[in-house]
């Protein structure tokens, strides 16, 4: 082998050398280093392990510790360092609403029932739970559920005082009264369940829970001697509205009610004694 031939090789050799390193260099670049987070102040709050049902009584194992971050956590959590114990003296508080997996427990949404029933625990003080009689006619067609707002209307029927005489003044015919007696009224329970079934969206039952003050409870017991009970639902907007509508005033008047004749409604206003 001739000099020429030997130095064309090793030049070959090197460019290959060469070429090979910078090939891996491009390849396999330095790792870039990343910042450090900074790593956020936490602090462990009392929350929910699974789902708690409305009415559900809560054990220990439905809870558990969890890091949240200290600028995030509200007051009302209850938290490790100040309540270690809290899983234990919350233990057996029947919740008054659902809560979610992973949601902070509050204390205000328990309430201990002290060998109360559920209903009991859970109605807001002053309130009183009563029960009447629905149908689907009276009852929406099945569509009011469990903490629906509703009106009760009363509808009943008077004698006409002229008997069969169709020249009185009333033309013979009976009175069909309505009014409405109560307004915007929680529903607590249909027949006995105090809450929807997942993927229910109706339910015809033949009783219903309604959440009333005391003054509401005498109202609603003549009201049901009387006549006919039909409850209207309440769209969720106007839910917390307040009624204090023209027509509203004049319906809720005493002595004030609708009357229809022949399909045709008017209103009536009776004498003060």
């Amino acid at each position: 082998m001739n000099t020429a031939r030997i130095v064309v090789l090793v030049i070959a050799l090197g460019a290959g050398g060469v070429a090979a390193y910078l090939a891996s260099g491009y390849q396999n670049p330095p790792a870039a280093v990343l910042p450090v987070a900074e790593k956020l102040p936490t602090v462990e709050v009392l929350i929910a392990k699974n789902d708690i049902q409305l009415g559900q009584a809560v054990k220990p194992e439905d809870l558990q510790w969890q890091a949240w971050p200290a600028a995030t956590a509200s007051s009302a959590f209850i938290r490790r360092d100040s309540r270690p114990e809290a899983p234990t003296q919350i233990a057996g508080s029947i919740a008054r609403v659902p809560l979610m997996q992973g949601e902070p427990i509050r204390e205000q949404k328990l309430v201990k029932a002290e060998g109360s029933g559920f209903m009991a625990a859970i109605l807001p003080s002053g309130m009183r739970a009563v029960s009447t009689e629905i149908s689907a006619e009276t009852g929406a067609g099945g569509f009011i559920l469990p903490n629906d707002r509703v009106d009760i209307v009363l509808t009943r029927r008077l004698k006409n005082p002229d008997g069969g005489n169709t020249n009185g003044p009333t033309g013979g015919n009976d009175l069909i009264l309505s009014e409405v007696i109560l307004t915007n009224i929680r529903v607590l329970a249909i027949d006995q369940a105090p809450k929807e079934k997942e993927g229910q969206n109706a339910v015809v039952g033949k009783t219903v829970t309604l959440e009333l003050r005391p003054d509401q409870i005498a109202t609603l017991s003549a009201a049901r001697q009387g006549g006919t009970l039909t409850l209207a639902l309440r769209s969720i907007v106007d839910a917390n509205a307040v009624d204090g509508t023209p027509e509203d005033q004049a319906i809720k008047r005493p002595g004030g009610v609708n009357v229809i004749r022949y399909g045709v409604q008017a209103r009536q206003l009776t004498s003060q004694k």
